[in-house]
């Protein structure tokens, strides 16, 4: 039963299709993993055991629901779900309960995924973090907001999960933890039922064990197969790479300025056509712009918890709100011009390349958990609404993942899929291919 834990979610729902697997015994192993490892990990703010049970017991007595059937999923804590809370790690909301599911959900649940919990969220996914460790190292943080789902996926607890994206709550966290973690374009996944912070830049995500995996899950949430990724995936033909540096590089710790140089290497060497890139100066703007955006709007979107529950917020996010209202509108639309403007310039960003690769972090994930991580690497790319694709890259000196982010091009996520299920083959640390990969973890 421990095997069927370390299957990579395409495998087990070609194996759940086939009926060669019951999704009751694969959710069960799966369960077992959590009795042994949620303890330390506090990966999940509410677990549905008993429902989880059932949906797998009907799913096997039934006809094959969907391309999602018997994978069993975790939830961020800001996705509203009908039949289970949704209290956003806050105490504003505890008990909190909504008779729908969010779009996202709803369609994961016709395709036959099984909702097995809602996964830890920071406060109202903004900053102020909540009690989830990173699995590589529990003195560690898993990042945030999305901590709970990627420290799952991490340790094997769940082989899927839901995150979002503002500034950097997919890719940041899927770098520090060693998994997956794909934000789409803006907007590909609706964002009706989840919870928002800034609408400019929210986005919803997911976390897997690899690139296919992820893939698999948004194409049969969305009914998008072409999105999908063969796991037999071979070299794009000439892939065209550049080494993006970004305008944040002083931030990036010298191990991560290291992994990005040896990746363009082995790349280059695995036969892709790699070159050193140099961003317009435009989008050198972008990162002030993106937190005076951010800003305005988390003040604006979360006033009703700022304004008559301020007490039960955590200090750190209540001072937050009492900035936006610093941020005047005229500094707002011109901030939001600078978007639009770098976003009309990403054909001159990326020439004739197809992917851009650069950090997906400042590097490991940060000593201690009243933190949760930089996101100076992600903002731009959030801003720019452009689809990024995190994977693990090599391990850092203290032994924990260090990740970069495979960034395409607005809209075009099947290719930065593809691209990234290949460039990750061709790094230095290969998680879940092993026995390695649980090394520490049993």
């Amino acid at each position: 039963m421990k095997d069927l834990i370390r299957l990579s979610a395409v495998e087990a729902a070609t194996r759940l299709a086939r009926r060669e697997l019951s999704a009751e015994d694969y959710l069960g192993a799966f369960l077992d993993r959590i009795a042994e490892r949620e303890p330390t990990v506090h990966a999940f703010a509410h677990l549905a055991r008993d429902k989880a049970i059932a949906t797998a017991r009907a799913l096997d007595q039934g006809a094959v629901r969907g391309p999602l059937h018997g994978l069993p999923i975790g939830v961020k804590d800001m996705f509203d779900t009908f039949d289970m809370p949704t209290q956003g790690g806050s105490k504003i909301y505890v008990g909190h309960t909504t008779p729908i599911d969010a779009a996202c959900i709803a369609l994961s649940r016709h395709a036959g995924a099984v909702v097995l919990g809602k996964t830890v969220t920071t406060e109202l996914a903004t900053f102020p973090p909540n009690e989830t460790r990173n699995p590589h190292n529990p003195a560690h943080t898993p990042g945030g907001s999305s901590s709970g789902s990627v420290a799952a996926v991490s340790d094997c607890m769940l082989p899927l999960a839901t995150g979002t994206q503002t500034l950097g709550s997919t890719v940041r966290p899927a770098a520090y933890c060693g998994v997956i973690g794909y934000k789409p374009t803006y907007n590909l996944i609706p964002k009706r039922g989840v919870w928002a912070t800034s609408d400019t830049l929210d986005t919803v995500g997911v976390f897997g064990k690899t690139v296919p995996d992820v893939a698999w899950f948004v194409a049969g949430m969305m009914s998008c197969p072409e999105l999908r990724v063969p796991l037999e995936e071979t070299a794009p033909t000439a892939l065209r790479v550049g080494i993006c540096r970004t305008f944040e590089w002083d931030k990036a710790s010298p191990e991560m300025q290291q992994a990005l140089e040896e990746a363009g290497q082995r790349l280059a060497s695995a036969g892709a056509h790699v070159r050193d890139i140099t961003l317009p100066a435009s989008y050198a703007d972008m990162l002030q712009a993106q937190i005076t955006v951010g800003t305005f709007e988390m003040g604006r979107t979360l006033s009703d918890e700022y304004l008559r529950h301020g007490e039960r917020m955590r200090p750190q996010l209540h001072e937050r709100c009492a900035l936006a209202w610093q941020v005047t509108l005229d500094e707002y639309q011109r901030a939001l011009a600078i978007g639009r403007e770098c976003r009309a310039r990403i054909p001159e960003a990326f020439a004739d390349l197809d992917v851009l690769l650069a950090p997906a972090a400042t590097g490991e994930a940060p000593e201690g958990h009243d933190w949760t991580g930089d996101p100076v690497m992600n903002q731009v790319w959030s801003f720019l609404h452009t689809p990024c694709v995190s994977i693990p890259a090599s391990l850092g000196p203290r032994g924990l993942p260090l990740g970069l982010q495979v960034i395409g091009r607005l809209d075009d996520d099947a290719r930065t899929l593809r691209a990234a299920h290949w460039i990750q083959q061709q790094m230095a640390w290969q998680p879940f291919a092993d026995a390695h990969a649980m090394r520490g973890r049993a």
